[in-house]
């Protein structure tokens, strides 16, 4: 009977450790922290706000928060070169706005900005515009000669 008793409480003790590491094991969610407020009329403001901790400062790709990416930020200021020596203005601008079929953004990578931006400008569409229309003219004087 106490052998039984003594591994009934060992089982249970060894239940407890494996529920324990589990519990160690699971990620966290990750905590979502709004996007600060910045002028919708200062691209470099926006950039700098949204866009650096992954693209870095210069826009090469290398922020501090890239290593961290499953896939690497690009190089935007590689754009034009990758398009045949023109800024691709449309394709920019709906990737931030949201509308182009890019799967690595709007994950938990890389957001959209269009809702974001929208969201600032309490849901005003023309708000959300003009953001991305600027902050897409900020990428396009980015570019490498």
């Amino acid at each position: 009977m106490r052998s039984r008793l003594a591994l009934t409480a060992i089982l249970f003790a060894l239940a407890l450790c494996v529920i324990s590491v589990a519990q160690q094991k699971t990620p966290t969610k990750v905590r979502k922290v709004p996007a600060p407020y910045t002028e919708p009329s200062a691209p470099a403001q926006m950039y700098k706000a949204y866009c650096a901790s992954c693209h870095g400062v210069e826009g090469k790709g290398d922020g501090p928060a890239a290593q961290a990416l499953k896939a690497p930020a690009t190089d935007l200021t590689q754009l034009s070169n990758k398009n045949g020596g023109q800024f691709p203005s449309a394709r920019v601008n709906s990737v931030l706005s949201g509308t182009a079929d890019l799967a690595a953004h709007g994950s938990e990578e890389m957001p959209v900005w269009g809702p974001v931006f929208r969201k600032m400008g309490n849901d005003n569409g023309a708000h959300a515009q003009l953001r991305v229309s600027n902050l897409t003219k900020y990428l396009e004087s980015m570019q490498a000669k």
